[in-house]
């Protein structure tokens, strides 16, 4: 079962806009019955791990935007143990429901996507990567090929990974969903090029926040993490296989639907296992 769980993380992150871990969660707690602490805990290291194969992959590719990465990235890093501190004052019922409703907003955000640009739904994490149809740099660049540290897009950049990074500590999203929309909205990228740069940043975001989580665990499950995070890497190679195949906009909507599905069950899977 931590197998499958893994794979479904692996497809979900490199076949649609979304972090794995906003389907590893609920999995987790509805079908292996673990705390939502350590739920969240144990999506955020397979998470990493999983992003961190795809994003050597565009390595390969050289799909990587590096000054946004590092920008994003850095704040996004230092805000995610902030998030982790955040939410463990929070009970257990209000995290979930949090999560649960981040959930939902994220798979509206997937079905609108779907729907008014369908043709950003072939360009997937898990796909081929080519220099060639890329459509110019993040942010400005000079007249010589240098990044310009303009104030105004550099703060922009920074917001946005503080704010990936709560999220990431706060509900053990990888932030996905936010760093895609981000990147063009910000700095008018191709999907491509934002696509292969998100699987970096979730990959230093969410390993930020899994330390924080194992700072604070007394006993981190190494050996379903590792189960977890094995299934999450042959989802991403799967994904990778058929991504060109299967990646459009109904397997979005599926997804979509799918994830609104299990958030509904996790909310009342917990209220009905809550005492009167």
């Amino acid at each position: 079962m931590a197998l499958l769980i893994g794979m479904v993380i692996g497809l979900v992150l490199g076949l649609t806009g979304a972090g794995g871990s906003v389907f590893a969660v609920p999995l987790l707690i509805l079908l292996l019955s673990l705390p939502v602490s350590d739920a969240i805990g144990i999506a955020l290291g397979a998470v990493a791990i999983s992003a961190l194969y795809g994003t050597i992959n565009n390595w390969r590719y050289k799909s990587i935007l590096w000054i946004p990465s590092i920008i994003l990235g850095t704040t996004g890093v230092l805000f995610a143990p902030l998030g982790k501190l955040i939410g463990n004052q929070l009970s257990p019922s209000l995290l979930l429901v949090g999560f649960n409703g981040l959930a939902i907003m994220v798979a509206l955000h997937m079905w609108r996507q779907a729907s008014k640009h369908p043709e950003q739904t072939s360009i997937v994490r898990s796909g081929h990567m080519t220099p060639e149809n890329f459509v110019g740099p993040a942010c400005r660049m000079s007249t010589t090929g240098q990044f310009e540290w303009r104030p105004r897009c550099v703060g922009s950049l920074a917001a946005g990974g503080m704010i990936v990074g709560l999220l990431t500590g706060l509900f053990g999203v990888g932030g996905g969903f936010l760093i895609v929309p981000l990147l063009i909205f910000l700095s008018q990228v191709s999907m491509q090029q934002a696509v292969g740069t998100s699987l970096l940043i979730i990959t230093a975001v969410a390993t930020s926040g899994f330390l924080s989580f194992t700072a604070t665990a007394p006993n981190v499950n190494w050996a379903l993490l590792g189960l977890i995070a094995t299934g999450g890497v042959v989802g991403m190679f799967i994904g990778r296989l058929v991504s060109h195949k299967i990646a459009s906009p109904q397997l979005q909507k599926i997804f979509s639907i799918s994830l609104i599905a299990i958030a509904l069950i996790t909310l009342a899977h917990q209220w009905t296992a809550s005492p009167p």
